[in-house]
């Protein structure tokens, strides 16, 4: 029985007590309707004891470092290994993390510029060398007997004058130096025929070569000494005509710029060895923006004009350093602080928003004039900006500012010395840039290329770099991210993009006999590219691990050698086994996942809406952002669009950062600028944009589903409407666990404790005081028909929406929750707790209880992320009714049956990356079907696993 993992009385979360046992080496899928319990026993069961057991097993120090995890509820798991969870949640907030920095890609290629590079002048472009002794031998020893060799070497002290500069060279005991290219005594100079910032060098050794007699050591040891005072370099003076140089840095022989040696940590941008200096290695830097410092052209100055320096209410305070400021350059510039800003001339606004080289005068609050140097609003809230002591101001002061290129390192991260040090032909910021499928070739036509300038006997060393940066390249093409490059940042990957770069760093790993856990690897995926993913998780599998899939996608439940169905409903209603075997075996059984998966017919668009084509469009012109082809694309309003396309071909790009950055900021006036485009048409033709993705509903584990729909507002108002609350006086506030009154202070209404074991792991209890509830006994008297406050955030969204059936404005907002195939929800459970699906089909329930009159755009970024096939059908018929009651939807999707219900599709590509960025399709979806595309190929394949 060692070949299966066994567990016995699972009861995590809304496991009923459940006993199994999972084959282990093998491919395992957990599939089931969404909220069954695939994820309370994949991860917070299988994994979370696997993890546990091995944390348990390390040092007390070692644990120190490592996050706890609680025991989870099951009474014994046998036969578990080591635990690795590859989900989609990013810890990677750091800008600073990138595709290279995380997988350990860059730090090789930075030791291979340090070992194999070759430098050139970022001033001239001429090649940069290193003289070093060797070098100036092998010159000297074919010159002719008896040339005069001179070594000198530049004074580099801090003496001011050259009488001090004089003296301290004779101290340290030389007695010539050369001056003005003449060689001269100390004793006999006038110092008053010399300037003080007169160069001066000093000589070291005078030799009369004599190939005979030639002394190299004596020679070497003057060129060190030499080197010594003046900085790592020496001048050899032959016959007192020819200069060559001796550098321990890289010299430019034709503009004498300098270089220190190159290490690795002068190609890193998170070292200040090698960072930028003006934007610290991010690349971008914040700038103000005057037409966020300044939004309203029609308004005067002292009625508010300048954002950041009005008051809440408008008007700035006549008193304040600000008012006297402004007061002073409108009298200097001679322009009025009462017209409208939009009138006074741009030379005049930019005295405010730039400064001046002019002093102005201003009066203190004591009423005495002062002179100052006013340098510009812009300026002064960059400082504050940088010298920021918390994110929250740091975020107030970005309400005005702009990020921009930096412009001293092009964005490239690096100073400009580093960038101009060249490996192949290319500088490192070349190589971060390219596609990692392009750089696998690239790097792979190369390897046995002998590199120049390497240092001596690194040959192999190198070959050994390049093998290994191809090495943990590779992985990242088989799991379909070819299109990506190293210097994408880790915080613009979307969940699937970065659990596959999670999955391809583990791939390299080379561990065996250890469980992996995944949460649906495929969001994100192309149908195309599942092939790609599947190969990759048998990799895993094949070196003797366990591979454990939350899945909903056809082809991986097909691939695997066990499937593993929970259900049969969600939430309360879920947390069975309902079928357990083999793909063939699944045929054959009657659960929900088996009634979808081999189905013949894919969903239609909805019948109730004209097939003709909108006169309505939104058109947008020529848009360039990232890797779109200068596009022209045209969406019809009142339907049903998807965009689609294999991954990374565009589709974000142009539906994320141009369609609705541009219309929230035609529309709502937001201050985040759109992706490159030329223009946008048709806007008038939309009153509101809704934007739907799979960001948290909150940061704090008080935020949940009834807090963020408003819903426990409604549920708050009744429980202080009820007679026990009027007789206390409890108003709607008393019942919320955020506020005072109510909540219980002890927790703070948060129900939980942590208490802290030290050497063990923390442990997480309910509150002694509140028993969890999060309210005080007071509020717990108080009851609506039998049940309490705590007991309604207990309820499931399905349970509360029939117990509160007679309140109409809590059943609308409950109804759309159910709607979206959340009705296993609890109404308290925290936002930390949700998924990213979850986190968005809240919000998409929230706007759909709002009332609309129609002219909405709707736009999603794939909203069957952690679906189950028939969710996916309930979610249609919420976006069906939004398109039929007069608005438009958007989506950017892979989902099949999400793309055979549109009335139009878009599809970017053919490919990925550079090779994407064109509209290779655009029509119904009925004709995609027969259309020759990457997506229209998928629909010919969709019943291959039926017969």
């Amino acid at each position: 029985m060692r070949d299966k993992i066994i567990i016995k009385g699972a009861s995590q979360n809304n496991l009923k007590n459940i006993d199994i046992e999972i084959p282990k080496h093998k491919l395992v899928v957990v599939t089931g309707v969404s909220g069954s319990g695939k994820s309370s026993l994949a991860f917070d069961t299988l994994y979370a004891e696997g993890y546990r057991r091995y944390v348990e097993n390390l040092s007390s120090h070692a644990r120190f470092f490592l996050h706890s995890v609680k025991k989870p509820k099951v009474k014994r798991i046998e036969n578990l290994s080591p635990a690795i969870a590859v989900d989609q949640k990013s810890d990677a907030c750091n800008p600073r993390s990138t595709i290279g920095t995380i997988t350990d890609a860059y730090d090789f290629l930075r030791t291979l510029y340090a070992e194999a590079g070759q430098c050139f002048c970022p001033q001239c472009g001429m090649e940069m060398q290193k003289q070093n002794e060797q070098k100036l031998v092998n010159a000297i020893k074919k010159m002719e007997k008896g040339t005069q060799i001179i070594v000198l070497g530049l004074w580099t002290g801090k003496q001011k004058t050259i009488t001090d500069k004089l003296s301290a060279i004779a101290s340290h005991g030389y007695s010539k130096i050369r001056i003005n290219e003449n060689i001269r005594m100390i004793c006999q100079i006038r110092e008053e025929n010399f300037n003080d910032n007169e160069k001066v060098q000093v000589v070291i050794d005078r030799i009369s070569y004599d190939p005979k007699y030639f002394d190299r050591e004596r020679l070497v040891d003057s060129l060190q000494t030499a080197a010594k005072i003046s900085k790592g370099e020496a001048i050899v003076l032959v016959d007192n005509k020819t200069e060559l140089r001796y550098s321990k840095h890289y010299c430019c022989s034709k503009c004498g710029f300098k270089i220190k040696s190159i290490t690795t940590k002068n190609f890193s941008f998170n070292s200040p060895e090698g960072a930028c200096k003006k934007c610290t290695g991010l690349g971008e830097i914040y700038r103000a923006d005057s037409e966020k410092v300044i939004p309203s052209k029609a308004i005067s100055i002292n009625e508010g004009a300048i954002m950041p320096w009005s008051r809440a209410g408008g008007r700035a305070n006549n008193d304040s350093l600000h008012a006297q400021i402004l007061k002073a350059l409108s009298q200097k510039y001679k322009f009025s602080l009462n017209v409208a800003i939009g009138k006074i001339p741009r030379s005049k606004i930019d005295k405010i928003l730039y400064g001046s080289d002019e002093i102005i005068t201003i009066k203190t609050k004591s009423g005495a004039k002062k002179e100052i140097l006013f340098e510009g609003i812009s300026k002064e809230l960059e400082e504050k900006h940088r010298k920021a002591s918390s994110s929250f101001i740091q975020n107030e002061i970005e309400k005005y500012l702009s990020k921009q290129t930096c412009t001293a390192c092009g964005g490239r991260r690096l100073q400009r010395p580093y960038l101009n040090v060249r490996v192949l032909g290319k500088t490192i910021d070349e190589i971060v840039v390219m596609e990692i499928e392009k750089l696998i070739v690239f790097f792979t036509q190369y390897k046995k290329q002998p590199l120049r300038n390497a240092k001596q006997n690194r040959e192999k060393v190198i070959s050994q770099i390049l093998s290994e940066i191809v090495k943990r390249l590779q992985p990242l093409k088989e799991v379909g991210l070819g299109y990506l490059n190293l210097d994408r940042s880790t915080r613009t990957l979307s969940g699937g993009e970065f659990q596959r770069v999670r999955l391809a760093t583990q791939l390299f790993s080379g561990l065996s006999d250890v469980v992996y856990v995944l949460d649906e690897p495929s969001v994100g995926l192309h149908p195309r590219d599942t092939q790609k993913l599947i190969k990759t998780l048998r990799k895993l599998q094949k070196a003797n691990n366990s591979i454990i899939v939350v899945e909903h996608d056809k082809d991986i439940i097909n691939a695997a050698d066990y499937i593993i169905d929970i259900g049969p409903r969600a939430g309360e209603g879920g947390g069975k086994i309902i079928f357990q075997g083999r793909f063939n075996q699944l045929r054959r059984a009657k659960t929900e996942t088996a009634r979808y998966l081999f189905k013949k017919v894919l969903c239609e668009p909805s019948k109730k809406r004209s097939k003709t084509v909108s006169k309505n469009m939104l058109k947008i012109i020529e848009a360039s952002q990232n890797n779109l082809k200068n596009i022209t694309i045209a969406i019809p309003l009142a339907k049903f669009v998807s965009v689609v396309g294999v991954s990374g071909s565009g589709k974000s790009s142009l539906v994320n950062d141009i369609i609705a950055k541009a219309l929230r900021k035609e529309i709502h006036g937001s201050m985040n600028e759109p992706g490159r485009h030329k223009s946008i048409q048709g806007v008038e033709n939309i009153s509101k944009v809704v934007i739907i993705n799979q960001a948290s509903i909150g940061r704090s584990p008080r935020s949940n589903a009834a807090t963020y729909t408003g819903v426990f507002g409604h549920i708050r108002k009744l429980f202080s409407a009820t007679e026990t609350a009027q007789k206390h006086g409890y108003t709607a506030s008393y019942f919320s666990f955020n506020m005072r009154g109510g909540r219980c202070e002890y927790c703070q209404g948060e129900g939980m404790q942590r208490i802290e074991m030290h050497l063990l792991d923390n442990v997480y209890a309910n509150c002694p005081y509140c028993n969890g509830t999060r309210y005080n006994k007071k509020m717990l008297e108080v009851q609506y028909h039998g049940v309490t406050i705590a007991g309604v955030l207990d309820m499931s969204v399905e349970y509360a929406y029939h117990f509160f059936n007679s309140n109409r404005l809590i059943t609308e907002k409950l109804k759309a929750l159910k709607d979206v195939g959340l009705g296993y929800l609890r109404l308290g459970q925290n936002a930390n707790e949700l998924s990213g699906g979850e986190a968005q089909r809240i919000k998409l329930a929230a706007e759909l209880a709002r009332k609309s009159n129609g002219n909405t755009l709707y736009i999603l970024d794939e909203p069957t992320v952690g679906l189950h096939f028939s969710d996916v059908h309930r979610l249609l018929l919420v976006l069906q009714g939004l398109v039929n009651a007069g608005n438009s939807v958007l989506v950017v999707e892979h989902n099949l049956d999400v793309i055979g219900a549109s009335d139009w599709v878009i599809e970017l590509g053919p490919d990925s990356g550079s090779e994407g960025g064109d509209i290779i399709f655009e029509g119904t979806s009925k004709k995609l079907k027969k259309a020759h595309t990457p997506t229209g190929k998928m629909f010919s394949r969709i019943n291959e696993h039926i017969a």
